[in-house]
């Protein structure tokens, strides 16, 4: 099969194409344009009052210490692979067990190892487009632009190899919702996200069609539609205790519960969460469950603080510096990674007082930036090396790019603090 060599060959994006409307980025500015002078820095807000304030009607931005650019970035990340194949642009990403999974719009899956980043197994099919990956103990699902999804389960026998497990929804309740005239298993429109609920044995799906779809693993079948939006959903992401985040064009995000005493639709929404006519394009939790991410279209990534008593989400505020759409998000330990449709990812760090700052920004993409995934640096023993992470980045001028992230501030107050300790001894 011919694969495609440039952004204009192969089938088109479903997150962009499939909507019969030209691609308009809000905030749209060239990236030829001469770089704009620093904001100036409003003085911050305590961590009481943000939490008690609110979601304002504008977004509060999320500052530090200023801090020279130009000496943050070059002290702070390097790029130690780059990869381009011919497989057209690059729409998914998924890193797990020291493996990255790398889907594009061609029918192969690729398989990194890590830490060298090479390529260790493909996963191929008839069908084109891999939309969406998702990585859960030994499975791997992944959403195709047919609005299928495909089952690996992988193995380790001295090599690493994937068995094909399963499509979903199977052929026989497909087959039997067609002959019925009443097919509600499969997505009327293109799979944007995926999610797991190992726990439940569940997989969520959800589409352009405005629906979530839940699946029970066990046996593959759809056991509820949730008619989450009236506008397309774009991402969705879940907590591990069961409650599931719903983004989309409608500029808000969504909350749901499952209640197993409700009978058919067990899913109950909650409440919903505002930001501000942006449309939500990802979303990203940490590791807690206790800070929600949402990259938005107007360049903005705003997040929402989880109390410790009520369990419930305040607006925190909104992380600036990007001047188009945020197109995704992953988070690793206490980082947060944003990729943006202005061909630059930025990589944020969370303060012990709720404060986020911008240690690196990552420049070399030649194209918007569609996925990314973050994981931590370790080394031969499995062991943190250095404070900082490890970013995969991929892109639709089909280059993937690992990168190496130090937290640099983090060791500039440590220095700070020693000198002190050393002064206040003498």
């Amino acid at each position: 099969m011919e694969m495609a060599t440039s952004l204009e060959d192969g089938p088109p994006n479903p997150s962009f194409d499939m909507r019969a409307a030209p691609i308009r980025f809000p905030r749209s500015a060239s990236t030829r344009e001469p770089p704009r002078p620093a904001a100036p820095v409003p003085p911050r807000l305590s961590a009481t009052a943000a939490a008690s304030l609110s979601q304002p009607s504008t977004p509060r931005l999320s500052f530090s210490t200023p801090v020279d650019p130009a000496k943050l970035d070059a002290a702070a990340y390097r790029c130690i692979s780059s990869v381009l194949k011919k497989d057209g642009q690059i729409i998914s990403v998924a890193a797990a067990n020291g493996l990255i999974y790398t889907g594009s719009q061609v029918n192969t899956i690729r398989v990194w190892k890590l830490p060298e980043f090479t390529e260790c197994a493909q996963l191929k099919t008839k069908a084109s487009m891999v939309v969406a990956l998702q990585v859960s103990n030994d499975r791997v699902y992944a959403a195709y632009a047919d609005c299928k999804i495909r089952v690996w389960r992988r193995t380790w026998e001295g090599v690493v190899k994937h068995v094909r497990l399963a499509t979903v929804p199977t052929a026989g309740s497909f087959l039997r919702g067609y002959i019925a005239g009443n097919d509600k298993t499969k997505h009327l429109g293109p799979i944007s996200s995926l999610a797991i609920n190992t726990s439940d044995d569940i997989l969520y799906s959800s589409s352009l069609d405005k629906t979530v779809k839940v699946w029970r693993i066990s046996d593959f079948k759809c056991i509820e539609t949730i008619q989450a939006h009236p506008e397309p959903i774009n991402a969705i992401a879940l907590a591990d205790d069961g409650v599931l985040y719903t983004a989309s064009d409608d500029a808000t995000v969504r909350v749901w519960r499952r209640n197993f005493c409700s009978g058919s639709r067990p899913h109950s929404l909650t409440v919903t969460l505002p930001t501000k006519h942006s449309p939500v394009k990802t979303l990203a939790l940490t590791s807690d469950g206790s800070v929600l991410y949402g990259g938005c279209t107007d360049g903005y990534v705003h997040y929402w603080l989880k109390g410790w008593f009520s369990g419930q989400l305040q607006y925190g505020g909104a992380l600036p510096g990007h001047t188009h759409a945020v197109m995704c998000l992953a988070t690793v330990a206490s980082y947060v990674v944003s990729g943006s449709a202005d061909s630059t990812s930025r990589v944020w760090v969370r303060e012990a007082d709720g404060f986020h700052s911008c240690i690196a920004v990552l420049h070399g993409h030649r194209g918007p930036i569609r996925c990314v995934a973050a994981f931590p640096n370790r080394g031969m023993d499995d062991q943190c090396v250095e404070e900082g992470c490890n970013v995969c980045t991929g892109s639709l001028d089909g280059v993937i790019k690992v990168w190496r992230v130090r937290n640099s501030l983090a060791q500039s107050r440590d220095g700070s603090i020693n000198a002190r300790e050393y002064f206040e001894l003498a």
